[in-house]
């Protein structure tokens, strides 16, 4: 703060441009990071991107029953479901910190992301 209770205009340009910074590279890491979700004790398998892109699933022979196709399909939603709530949790873990700093701010920044 300045003299007569006024912000420093130059510094919170400073610390903006510092978090972008910081967001756009952890939105980069998100982006490439590879996470797995698994269902039915590892019977079903999906690997996703931070970004939500499905890289692959892998499907246990075991799980393969022709009599009963609907519970490898749930096996497989579920893992997609895991896959994604790690994803979520990352970008939390990534993003919480970056953004908790903005208080009341939020969008008013034109930050990417808000």
């Amino acid at each position: 703060m300045r003299p007569g209770g006024q912000p420093n205009l130059q510094q919170m340009m400073k610390q903006a441009q510092k978090m972008q910074q910081q967001m756009v590279a952890a939105q980069a890491e998100l982006a490439e990071a590879e996470l797995t979700g698994t269902a039915g004790g590892g019977l079903v398998t999906a690997v996703v991107r931070g970004s939500g892109e499905v890289v692959s699933i892998k499907i246990d022979p075991k799980a393969v029953d022709p009599e009963d196709v609907e519970t490898l399909e749930d096996l497989v939603v579920a893992a997609l479901h895991n896959a994604a709530k790690a994803a979520k949790d990352l970008t939390e873990e990534k993003m919480g910190p970056l953004t908790a700093g903005l208080g009341g701010l939020g969008g008013g920044l034109g930050l990417p992301g808000f």
